[in-house]
């Protein structure tokens, strides 16, 4: 799974050395492009700072990574690229202990992960201010979220769609009361397990999913089988997905919010920040921009063009006008 959700007695029984040891923080690469400001980093406000981005090593993330790289060099700042860390915990670890400075991280990651509740905050912005007061005392301060949020949903083809006319995990329910063959879903088997997965959801919608009616999967064939329609209607899909856009496939809303809320958001060490407190300004109109839609496109251009992550960060920060190219 992309978010890694590790009880708390899991995460405490970590120590900080072991996670160091194993996420990649001894090694990492200078960020050299030539760019320049544009709506921000202008007066080079970072620079003869020497700062280190990190991120987890999924697309999403390593692309999250790229940006936060590209726009601090572009506000004058030094920057070291340490991206791409396996697992959660890893670079958690590196924004705290001070061994990197910041990454773009999810509240409900943070929430349930790291800081060991049982229950999501069903206001995204309450979830948020609920991540950023707990994390004060462990040396971290979250700045504002964005609107991207990486959560789970079901998606269907557009045959289907147009065929049943659902748009909401309650229209779902609804069509399982109804027709419980046609409401039939992929799933990976920790989904189909979960009290806040497929059990969860089929509770707190009302649906009727017989057993005779989930196919359990690896994450990517779902995709493909949604597509295509024929062994399930609905899949579980993360929301930012590139494959959404790719395999034009719909979203069912999540009506109720029921899924815990994974919005993005910088995640900086506290030191740093008061050290260089120009980073919040730099980051405030980016994360401004980041949402849903700007996510599938990216994600796609990397999962399914095949191009590459810091390449894709640098074009999308070039064509909003954040930077420019030396």
């Amino acid at each position: 799974m992309r978010r890694t959700r590790m009880g708390s007695a899991v995460v405490a029984a970590l120590g900080a050395g072991v996670l160091l040891a194993g996420c990649g923080l001894t090694s990492g690469s200078p960020l050299v492009d030539d760019v320049q400001p544009g709506t921000i980093g202008k007066g080079l406000p970072l620079k003869g700072a020497d700062l280190t981005v990190t991120s987890k090593e999924f697309t999403e993330q390593l692309v999250l990574g790229q940006i936060l790289g590209l726009a601090f060099k572009a506000a004058g700042a030094n920057v070291l690229d340490r991206t791409g860390i396996q697992g959660s915990i890893g670079g958690r670890e590196a924004v705290r202990s001070g061994d990197a400075d910041v990454m773009y991280e999810y509240t409900g990651t943070a929430w349930i992960t790291y800081l060991g509740n049982d229950k999501p905050i069903a206001d995204p912005r309450q979830q948020w201010e609920a991540v950023r007061d707990a994390d004060a005392k462990n040396g971290i301060t979250w700045l504002p979220p964005a609107e991207l949020n990486n959560t789970y949903a079901l998606a269907m083809n557009q045959a289907n769609a147009k065929k049943y006319g659902t748009k909401t995990l309650s229209d779902v329910a609804a069509l399982s009361q109804k027709d419980p063959s046609a409401a039939t879903v992929c799933v990976e088997s920790e989904f189909a397990s979960r009290d806040d997965g497929l059990n969860g959801m089929k509770k707190a919608y009302g649906m009727n999913i017989p057993a005779s009616g989930v196919s359990k999967m690896d994450g990517g064939i779902i995709y493909t089988e949604v597509s295509k329609g024929s062994s399930c209607t609905y899949g579980e899909v993360f929301t930012t997905d590139g494959r959404i856009k790719a395999m034009n496939l719909s979203v069912m809303a999540d009506d109720q919010h029921f899924f815990p809320n994974y919005n993005v958001a910088p995640e900086i060490n506290t030191k740093a920040l008061k050290k260089y407190p120009a980073m919040a300004a730099v980051l405030e109109p980016i994360t401004k921009k980041l949402n849903n839609t700007m996510a599938r496109e990216l994600n796609a251009k990397v999962d399914v063009d095949g191009e590459d992550p810091h390449a894709v960060a640098k074009d999308w920060m070039v064509k909003e006008g954040f930077i420019k190219e030396g």
